[in-house]
């Protein structure tokens, strides 16, 4: 017995014909829009279970934008309908941004029939299997130690130091899993029955700074409509990890000292202290000791949060676990994504090894992801990996994989296409640079260093741009 329901929006005539002749003889319902216009009240009323949808609908414009649009409000709407994007040649790398973002599997034009059909039924599965509920997203990423003689110690050290509630200091490159360690670190704790709550700290504006950590009463200000708990009071009895802990501004790092001494918040518009019992997790990757002689940082909050300094080594510096995070990230993506890749080749394995990877470990995860989607064989060969020759690393620009760019900002280690290829730029040339290759556009600059609008609007305010 034919199941299913496919609804197929695309502004081809053409297209929507073949289909509606093709799609019936495999699944029990079939509907075609030519344009998102009547998409939410087709969602309602058709109830689908896939939509096949085009990235273009106007013909003036050709950049995806509107598949991926419509691809993230089906998925907010809907999130037990799967979602399969229809793409020509030069929609590629936007079908992977599409993936990445909750997309089911992509397909380009002129298809092929079989792999059509198998793409479609694939996601029809998955979609009644879900049976009404919302699908669970990734697991996050599970710590991976390696045989490296740094990791080795580090986790020696983390055996020692987790059970109890010493405050606990992550230095490191971008991209080296601070926030993996620091999970770790919770997950291995007394406290891990409790929640472990992560805080961008380098993306609070100033404004909202004390209100977020530490809460609000009602009518503190406009907008207050409720009393609101802060950071420091959702982490009560578990962990406190303020992540880009070096971009707080000086003047606010005397408040937050005073929390972490005296374990006690005082929300804005209350007077009420309220004790809180966390276990504090810091982690940047600046260099706080020279923030210190500059000025820039607290001293006493520095030896506040500097009980035990755990500092991760770059990957360029652990080679020998290189391919196998790689083969663990490539498992991961192939179940993700429903490919039969295996595993990887000499020649991908030889590429990978020999890559600086400047990202580190998210760089690679990011390589990674986008040869699995785009991989056509049952192994990865370094074609697939498209690794850039100027530093050895998986960087191809802005599309698919992306800059590693700044994870919060701070100094960084990354080749800005275009740019001299200087593998160490400071946090302020790299947003100078972002923002004339962007023409000034803060959304594209932010999107090309790989961080979001309110981190970019504090770095301009940080640098006077």
């Amino acid at each position: 017995m034919k199941t299913g329901k496919i609804l197929v929006v695309d502004d081809n005539l053409g297209i929507r014909r073949t289909l509606e002749i093709l799609l019936p003889v495999h699944f029990a319902e079939v509907r075609t829009l030519p344009s998102p216009a009547t998409l939410v009240s087709a969602l309602e009323q058709f109830r689908p279970d896939v939509v096949l949808l085009d990235m273009n609908f106007n013909t003036d414009i050709n950049t995806g934008n509107e598949g991926l649009y419509w691809a993230g409000e089906i998925k907010k709407m809907a999130p037990e309908v799967e979602v399969v994007l229809f793409t020509a040649y030069a929609d590629i790398a936007l079908a992977v941004e599409g993936m990445k973002r909750g997309a089911f599997d992509f397909l380009v034009k002129p298809w092929d029939n079989t792999k059509l059909i198998e793409v479609l039924t694939a996601a029809r599965d998955k979609a009644r299997k879900a049976k009404g509920h919302v699908i669970p997203s990734v697991a996050k990423e599970s710590m991976y130690w390696g045989d490296s003689k740094a990791m080795t110690a580090i986790r020696k050290t983390v055996a020692k130091i987790a059970p109890t509630d010493a405050t606990v200091l992550i230095t490191g490159e971008n991209g080296t899993g601070k926030d993996v360690l620091a999970r770790e670190i919770h997950a291995q704790s007394l406290r891990s029955g409790k929640q472990m709550v992560a805080v961008d700290a380098g993306a609070i504006t100033e404004t909202l700074f004390e209100s977020e950590l530490f809460g609000h009463v009602k009518g503190a200000f406009t907008d207050a409509h409720t009393d609101h708990a802060g950071k420091f009071e959702q982490a009560d009895g578990g962990t406190l990890f303020l992540d880009e802990i070096g971009n707080i501004p000086l003047h606010l790092q005397a408040k937050l000292l005073r929390a972490i001494q005296n374990r006690s918040i005082v929300r804005v518009g209350g007077t009420e202290a309220k004790p809180v019992n966390i276990r504090l997790i810091c982690a940047t990757n600046m260099d706080l000791e020279a923030l210190v002689r500059e000025g820039r940082f607290r001293e006493d909050l520095y030896y506040r949060i500097n009980t035990v300094h755990i500092a991760l080594p770059p990957l360029r510096e652990r080679r020998d676990d290189i391919v196998p995070l790689a083969e663990r990230f490539l498992e991961r993506f192939a179940e993700k994504y429903h490919r039969s890749v295996s595993g990887l080749d000499p020649s991908a394995q030889a590429a990978l090894s020999a890559g600086w990877w400047s990202g580190n470990i998210r760089e690679l995860q990011n390589c990674i992801e986008k040869a699995v989607i785009l991989s056509e064989g049952k192994v990865l060969t370094a074609n697939d990996l498209q690794i850039d020759a100027r530093s050895g690393s998986g960087m191809t620009g802005m599309s698919g994989s992306g800059m590693t760019g700044m994870s919060g900002m701070g100094m960084t280690n990354t080749v800005i296409p275009g740019s001299t290829g200087n593998l160490s730029i400071d946090e302020e040339t790299q947003v100078r640079e972002a923002m004339a290759r962007c023409n000034g556009n803060i959304s594209a600059a932010a999107k090309l260093l790989g961080v979001s609008r309110p981190t970019m609007y504090a770095k301009l305010k940080k640098y006077g741009l």
